[in-house]
């Protein structure tokens, strides 16, 4: 009971600065929604979780940009773990840009040292649902209209990942990742997002980033 205990009250500080952090970018309900998410699945990882070899974990700066999500890593041996990340993004915006999507990436990851500390390298396979309007990545854009055209379907792919791990101290790691890999993109293409009629469908594939944290 000590541990939970000391474990679930280790994540306020956390939580605070993060939430901090959102206010400067737009205090609203979408905000306020996608901290309490968040804090919800951590604090419930975290009950769950009663020794050493179970790690519950957020991205932070997903969370910042209110992107709820939570990640769970097991160890299996002294030299394996496996991971399992989960994110959902319910949110529409008020000028029709929206970007909601549903993923769950699980990874077999492979540790240098000991499990949780130091180098390791991951296999990661994902898979998920998504539904965009008037959202175009910075980076690595599937379509070049995206920001025009509503896309909805479904992807699953893997890949490949790095990371390293920190030992702050008896209950904290600051760990970083980052992968890449190869998805299968399934699509129809709509004119807008309540009213349009499809005009297109079909798939397309998608190589390059597939993972990237700081959790």
């Amino acid at each position: 009971k000590e541990k939970m205990k000391e474990a679930v009250m280790s994540i306020a500080p956390v939580t605070i600065i993060v939430f901090v952090i959102s206010l400067f970018l737009d205090f609203n309900l979408v905000t306020i929604t996608s901290m309490l998410i968040s804090t919800i699945l951590l604090i419930i990882g975290i009950v769950c979780a009663a020794s050493a070899h179970i790690a519950v974990k957020t991205n932070v700066p997903l969370d910042v940009l209110r992107l709820p999500n939570a990640a769970f890593e097991v160890a299996l041996t002294r030299k394996f773990t496996a991971d399992l990340t989960g994110y959902y993004n319910p949110w529409k915006f008020s000028d029709n840009k929206q970007h909601k999507v549903l993923m769950l990436q699980p990874e077999l990851r492979y540790w240098l040292c000991d499990v949780f500390n130091g180098h390791f390298f991951g296999l990661h396979f994902m898979g998920g649902i998504y539904n965009t309007m008037g959202f175009e990545p910075p980076i690595f854009p599937l379509w070049d209209d995206m920001e025009d055209y509503r896309y909805k379907g479904w992807f699953a792919g893997a890949g490949l990942s790095y990371g390293y791990s920190w030992i702050l101290d008896r209950h904290w790691n600051l760990e970083a990742t980052i992968g890449f890999g190869y998805n299968y993109v399934d699509f129809q293409k709509y004119e807008c997002i309540n009213c349009g009629s499809k005009v297109d469908e079909g798939d397309t594939h998608y190589i390059g980033p597939t993972k990237a944290a700081v959790n």
